[in-house]
């Protein structure tokens, strides 16, 4: 084992693994793990605790590390940038849909969702402008979905006394926030993914509204309002990549911390 400046490796096989130390804000004493979907390994852990202890607590779990890791690598072999032409596949609410790029000047530029394909129009051809509109259409569903979804779930949410508001905005390491004031912002890129894994991010903002860490509480409370969300949450985690596909894609985060 070896102990580097803010970060830490090991070996498991032959090959040396590289984590990242991360302070665990809340009072709990648990040493948490999490492999991302870009292949970066965090470890979260209590500020006092000896680098020489983490690192044990993450060689008890070397071997899911690896497979997780095995199995994140698989996926970003498949994935090539998108060249925004017609034939490629682009996700809408966790289906794929494909591309069809059309040209025609007189007609209105946009986005059309037809017959199981995504329509898009354009004067002349051109993969930057089919990809802003594009992302224009996504921002557009994304508040339209976005604001059905949390009033559905406002339903399971009983400690949020009035609907909160919420905001669009792309951002590079999270599906989600919420502001100490109750402001939540989501990820307009989050519509590519299932209604279950909207739900789940929402929920898990508005359970920041009654518990601001994730302390052991925050844990029960999302629980007791998705008893499934570890389970969807994995799902989320392991098509992140395909959602994603077009931006950088680095130390993404399910939520905000």
């Amino acid at each position: 084992m070896q102990i580097h400046h803010k970060m830490l490796s090991f070996t498991y096989g032959d090959e040396t693994i590289s984590c990242e130390r991360a302070v665990r804000t809340n009072t709990s004493d648990k040493i948490l793990i999490k492999v991302h979907p870009d292949c970066r390994v965090v470890v979260s852990a209590p500020e006092q605790a000896e680098d020489i202890e983490v690192l044990k607590a993450v060689q008890k779990r070397s071997r899911w590390i690896y497979q997780q890791l095995r199995e994140f690598r698989q996926q970003l072999e498949f994935i090539t940038p998108r060249q925004y032409v017609s034939g490629e596949s682009h996700y809408y609410l966790g289906k794929q849909y494909q591309l069809k790029v059309l040209e025609d000047p007189q007609h209105p530029q946009g986005v059309k969702l037809l017959r199981g394909k995504l329509e898009v129009t354009v004067h002349q051809k051109s993969a930057n402008k089919v990809q802003i509109l594009l992302e224009d259409w996504y921002k557009t569903r994304a508040k339209n979905v976005f604001a059905k979804r949390l009033d559905h779930v406002l339903e399971r949410a009983l400690w949020v006394a009035e609907c909160p508001a919420f905001r669009i905005l792309t951002m590079q390491t999270q599906w989600g926030s919420c502001s100490p004031k109750g402001l939540l912002t989501l990820n307009p890129y989050l519509v590519k993914a299932p209604v279950q894994c909207i739900d789940y991010v929402i929920l898990h903002e508005l359970c920041h509204l009654a518990e601001h860490n994730h302390s052991e509480r925050f844990y029960q409370l999302m629980t007791q309002v998705q008893p499934d969300w570890e389970k969807i949450k994995k799902q989320l985690d392991g098509m992140a990549n395909r959602f994603l596909n077009g931006i950088s894609p680095k130390a993404f985060e399910t939520a905000s911390k």
